[in-house]
């Protein structure tokens, strides 16, 4: 049966990992992986989640299934932290999923139901594993302009331009905030020319909502999301509390689509229901059942809310802060833009041969194409990494 098989192509950041892991220089700076990081390299758990796990322990008396949809308080805890508390949900559909990820295939198979000839189009660049879950689905895809490497910004007419060449019907997935790998956002008024043109062009939009929290706030980062859904007739959007509530391994996530009207979103919401039922039957309980508990509770919520500030802040402020020292190395404006990038992600601009000389050289890890997680650097090493980049360009 095996013989046929061959290795797939290992995945670059976890190989990237293990390389990290078994590089014996003290000195050396991880960063690849896509976690948020404190001061000290360690990724914790957050004081809100851990009191809320405790009351959880306490009170929890069966193990159960919830159901395919999950926990319905926690379904409706993130519909709210999506379009706001006061928002008109009528048209709303939602389910909790296995991650992020679990949110992004169900989505995609949903859409292969719903539309099999479509195209999904992806940003140029995107997230490395957003085709790979498309194609996995049977979907066929396209790609949109949309970063200009050499200024750091958006392509936003060149975006525009390329997404006219799709098809009504056709599906364009969009970022909502903190775009992965690039860290460059459409500005909130690049977002109102975006949805006149999926109106115009009839085109689904697919929203991945991955970082919430760590732009520029909860609510300025749901911005985008909530104009698309008072312009578009349609649309669905993946959500992950794996960053904004440091839950990674326990893997929770939620669906959430609008319909034209309450009877097409039953309908669909059905539809994934039993797509999940075919991927995974029934979502893990435990963390989103956490997350219910921190989101209905004022008080959790709001120590929740402060820690997830002070990780943006700290973000934000590392940015600024390797902005500067490499401003300084290079007598130049050239690396301005990590400080105007927003979420935990930017680009340096380098060829693969150099960031394999920061690794080679410098023990500095960072994925080929000079990806790096803002959350890794450390606040007292932006010099030293500003001199190492310097050193191979």
């Amino acid at each position: 049966m095996f013989e046929t098989l061959v290795l797939p192509p290992p995945d670059k950041i976890l190989s990237l990992s293990v390389l990290y892991r078994n590089d014996p220089r003290p000195e050396k700076m991880d960063l690849g992986v896509g976690v948020y990081k404190d001061k000290a390299g360690d990724t914790l758990i957050m004081k809100a989640v851990r009191e809320a796990e405790k009351r959880l322990y306490d009170s929890q008396k069966t193990k159960t299934y919830v159901g395919m949809g999950g926990d319905e308080g926690f379904n409706n805890a993130m519909l709210k932290l999506v379009f706001g508390a006061g928002a008109d949900l009528s048209r709303m559909f939602a389910c909790q999923t296995a991650g992020g990820s679990g949110a992004l295939r169900t989505i995609a198979d949903l859409l292969k139901r719903a539309r099999p000839d479509a195209t999904v189009w992806l940003s140029d660049p995107t997230w490395a594993n957003h085709q790979p879950i498309l194609t996995a689905a049977g979907l066929k895809t396209a790609i949109y302009p949309y970063f200009d490497a050499a200024t750091g910004l958006v392509k936003f007419e060149a975006m525009l331009e390329g997404l006219r060449s799709a098809k009504p019907g056709d599906v364009v997935l969009l970022h909502g905030c903190c775009h992965n790998p690039t860290g460059a956002n459409l500005t909130l008024e690049q977002w109102g020319p975006v949805a006149d043109l999926l109106v115009e062009r009839d085109l689904f939009p697919f929203v991945d909502l991955a970082y919430q929290g760590f732009g520029d706030g909860l609510e300025e980062d749901a911005a985008s999301t909530r104009l698309l859904a008072s312009r578009v007739p349609e649309m669905a959007i993946a959500t992950s509390c794996s960053k904004n509530f440091s839950v990674y391994r326990d893997r929770v996530g939620a669906v959430i689509l609008m319909g034209k009207d309450a009877d097409s979103v039953k309908i669909a919401g059905a539809q994934a229901l039993s797509v999940t039922r075919v991927l995974y039957s029934m979502p893990p309980d435990h963390a989103a059942a956490a997350v219910r508990i921190v989101l209905e509770d004022d008080t959790l919520q709001a120590e929740w809310k402060a820690e997830l500030e002070e990780m943006r802040l700290r973000m934000l402020n590392l940015r600024k802060g390797f902005a500067d020292a490499l401003r300084q190395q290079t007598n130049s404006a050239r690396f301005d833009f990590i400080a105007e990038h927003r979420g935990m992600f930017s680009r340096l601009g380098l060829t693969e041969a150099q960031v394999n000389r920061l690794r080679d050289e410098f023990g500095i890890y960072m994925v080929g194409d000079s990806r790096f997680n803002v959350a890794g650097l450390k606040e007292d090493r932006l010099e030293e990494l500003a001199k190492a980049v310097v050193a191979v360009l």
